[in-house]
């Protein structure tokens, strides 16, 4: 049985679920776009091609093999996306919970049945259907639970909106030791330079006391300051809404000293070589025209 454990985002990683991008399906329709960055790829028709994303995502399987990560694969679905693991599942401690996430994405939880299987059934908990929540939202990190959601009386018209308030209310009762602290994000369902998907597409912890942030991402100011000030100024990688449109906030952390990164950022890429990081880059701009890059293509299951 696996003995789960993610106690922070950068802790030595040891398995890993990661996407697969086989059998995808055919570009999809204008109006089946799930954020505003696909929409803008689908309408220019610049979509990304299969073999592309394939070639991509056994890229970064390489580096963690390399690694020595365990790294376990989703079964393929026929003409179902299934690159983004960490839309339906996420762990904390030693809990697997179960993402409420959009109804036509359910079968992609199936489709990691045999990872499930090696977990206690105590351990894997599904949260009431009343509760919206995604990986991308959700950040362990130490004695904190960092949550990206949004509480606006529109949420229901925002696709991009994932994460709601009763998912706060739901992790605070799950961990009642931890504390939680939670970031409303900016949405649009048409603008992907305006739009914050998931708290990890304007922020990311790096290393042991870093991180990366993209102001505009946030609604409230004080909340991105509060960021700011935990980390400390001097340990904050500011990005552009160009950087973040381009996913500059969701690399991926093997250990506290080793990141993967697309290696077309050259600017973030170069920081964290000059702060002391190992940055392994792997080809991702084609899945990364999904609104979602290294991060949200992983499910984490044991760190140590």
């Amino acid at each position: 049985m696996l003995q789960l454990n993610v106690q922070n985002e950068t802790s030595l990683l040891k398995a890993v679920v990661l996407g697969t991008a086989k059998s995808p399906g055919p570009v999809p329709l204008p109006e089946e776009a799930y954020d505003p960055k696909s929409l803008e790829n689908i309408l220019a028709g610049t979509y990304p091609k299969e073999e592309d994303m394939v070639m991509e995502m056994e890229a970064f399987n390489a580096v963690l093999q390399k690694h020595g990560v365990k790294v376990f694969r989703p079964e393929v679905l026929k003409d179902c996306n299934q690159i983004f693991s960490r839309d339906i599942a996420f762990v904390i401690e030693n809990k697997l919970i179960k993402a409420n996430i959009l109804p036509d994405r359910e079968k992609e939880f199936d489709a990691i049945i045999h990872v499930l299987d090696v977990i206690h059934d105590e351990n894997i908990l599904i949260p009431p259907k009343e509760v919206h929540v995604e990986g991308g939202d959700v950040m362990p990190w130490n004695d904190y639970i960092f949550i990206g959601t949004y509480s606006g009386d529109d949420y229901a018209s925002y696709i991009t909106a994932r994460t709601n308030v009763a998912a706060v209310k739901y992790l605070k009762e799950q961990f009642p030791h931890k504390k939680i602290k939670s970031f409303e994000l900016r949405k649009s369902n048409t603008n992907p330079r305006e739009n914050a998907l998931h708290l990890d597409c304007c922020f990311q912890p790096i290393g042991k006391d870093k991180a990366i942030l993209h102001k505009n991402g946030f609604l409230l100011e004080e909340e991105y300051q509060w960021l700011v000030n935990y980390f400390g100024k001097d340990n904050v990688f500011e990005i552009s809404s160009d950087e973040m449109y381009q996913m500059f906030s969701n690399v991926f952390s093997i250990s506290p000293e080793v990141i993967v990164s697309e290696k077309s950022f050259t600017r973030l890429n170069n920081w964290l070589r000059e702060q002391g990081f190992t940055v392994e880059e792997v080809p991702y701009s084609e899945i990364g025209i999904q609104e979602g890059l290294l991060r949200c293509s992983t499910l984490p299951l044991i760190r140590i």
